[in-house]
């Protein structure tokens, strides 16, 4: 069974040819299915189908859009992270233990999903916990690029980039706290956008076997993930918006419209490395051959601003912040460790890897005291966005590497330009976005010469997830978007 011509179609041209009476949701879904079925040995990206559903979701959406009716969604065939509740099917987070678990009830953004007509054919892979940019458990295996079988998806969502790189529906949802949307979609040559914090509700986006309630992750989000720019944004408005359960607290979904709709009135910062953590020259070339472009193209563009918050301090104030969070669930014996190994770092010590140690063992007054600092990096951002509208920068520092599963991530290392940097370092660029909530857009713009993609993402003011989500619109207008992986596009 080939490729139909919808395989590689956007939502938005999907609803059209679906209103259109063009192709039919069930055919739709029968050509994700058909792909996943004949693809999925190799990329291992669905890790739980749901194919019977699926069928019976698709055979509504046509029943519907007989009647006339027209949901956002509505005939859309889609996966979704595994880390979501579906009720029925498992929500392992990769955690062995957890296995059989299965809830209830559908996590709040998946009603949102289905009350819009969505088609959901099956949940992606993910590492253990969700804490890795490589996907893989023991439970469900590895996933692998479908642009190079050797090579990390990304994570913690690399099932959905990879299954939507490879045809496997046209929209996915994930989540993000170190950088697990806009990670995956720059190792898969895809797109996804980190919401404003709190944006979107994650209700049902809940570690087994937690009971779905309502509470705060810090610094943690669902989102979009797309093949295109505005398939991103008509995602997002579905799954955005306040959870009854908590009046008051979330955002309104009456964001503010994009700041500007054309190149020439856009004022853009491009930063394209940092010694704190330093690209390759691919990913600086890919920034360079961008900021021409986009000079070309009329923006106003500028390399360097002293408005732009310390790149260091603001990563070491993430280090702390992220791990105090994420040592929560940790075990006792492992907390104990941490503590003692973080009383033994010398006060000079502010690398940041010794960051994250302090991190897992902060007080709750020096918890208290990072708040304050994150609140006046928040001001510092407001300042800069009184200038520039958006500031473009890195995911990675490199393109998709190989597998490496070896269990202690700070002892693993990636390879910039010759030069062997501490793995979890990474963690520097999504930060840049994560710390402060901002939103932030994850675009592909080209290739390695190795055939890997690369990308970069578009930061935006606090609430306006708009302004950054219109910029990749223009951008992939203009200079392209999406390529299909040669070894999967048929």
């Amino acid at each position: 069974m080939a490729k139909s011509q919808w395989s590689f179609s956007t939502a938005v041209e999907l609803s059209a040819a679906l209103a259109a009476r063009k192709v039919s949701a069930v055919e739709l879904a029968q050509d994700a299915i058909g792909r996943i079925e004949r693809h999925d040995n190799k990329i291992n990206a669905v890790c739980v189908r749901d194919f019977e559903r699926g069928l019976a979701a698709a055979r509504a959406a046509d029943a519907a859009l007989a009647r006339g009716e027209n949901k956002p969604l509505l005939g859309i065939p889609m996966t979704v992270k595994e880390s979501y509740n579906i009720a029925g099917l498992p929500t392992t987070w990769g955690i062995p233990a957890q296995k059989d678990f299965r809830p209830t009830e559908d996590a709040l953004s998946i009603t949102r999903v289905k009350d819009a007509g969505g088609v959901i054919l099956g949940k992606t892979n993910v590492p253990l916990g969700l804490g890795d940019w490589q996907s893989y458990n023991e439970i469900y295996g590895t996933t692998n690029n479908p642009h190079d079988l050797g090579r990390t998806p990304g994570g913690s969502s690399g099932g959905s980039s990879a299954a939507l790189a490879a045809g496997y529906g046209a929209l996915s949802l994930g989540s993000d706290i170190g950088g697990s949307l806009r990670v995956p979609a720059f190792h898969c040559g895809v797109y996804a956008h980190k919401p404003t914090f709190a944006l979107a509700p994650s209700r049902g986006h809940t570690p087994p076997p937690l009971p779905p309630l309502p509470f705060d992750r810090d610094l943690s989000v669902i989102g979009p993930m797309a093949r295109s720019a505005a398939d991103l944004s008509l995602l997002l408005d579905v799954i955005a918006g306040p959870d009854p359960l908590e009046a008051g607290k979330a955002y309104k979904l009456a964001l503010p419209p994009p700041r500007h709709t054309e190149f020439r009135n856009f004022r853009v910062l491009l930063i394209d490395t940092d010694p704190v953590m330093p690209t390759d020259k691919v990913v600086r070339g890919s920034l360079d051959t961008l900021a021409a472009n986009l000079g070309k193209a009329g923006v106003k563009l500028e390399r360097h601003s002293p408005l732009l918050p310390d790149f260091g301090a603001s990563t070491r104030l993430y280090m702390r912040m992220l791990m105090s969070f994420l040592s929560e669930s940790f075990a006792p014996e492992v907390y104990a460790g941490a503590q003692a190994a973080a009383s033994a770092l010398p006060p000079g010590d502010l690398s940041l890897g010794a960051e994250r140690l302090r991190g897992m063992a902060l007080s709750h007054r020096d918890w208290v005291m990072a708040d304050g600092g994150r609140s006046r990096l928040r001001a510092q951002w407001r300042e800069l966005f009184k200038t520039f509208d958006a500031v473009i920068c890195p995911i990675m520092p490199t393109p998709a590497y190989p597998h490496d599963h070896s269990a202690d991530q700070e002892t693993r290392r990636i390879d910039i330009d010759g030069k062997a940097h501490v793995y979890p370092d990474q963690l520097a660029w999504p930060g840049i976005a994560t710390l402060p909530g901002l939103p932030s857009t994850a675009i592909p713009t080209g290739f390695s010469p190795a055939g890997l993609p690369v990308g970069v993402q578009i930061v935006g003011p606090w609430l306006e997830d708009r302004t950054p989500l219109m910029l990749a619109e223009l951008i992939e207008r203009e200079f392209g978007g999406f390529v299909p992986p040669p070894m999967f596009d048929d």
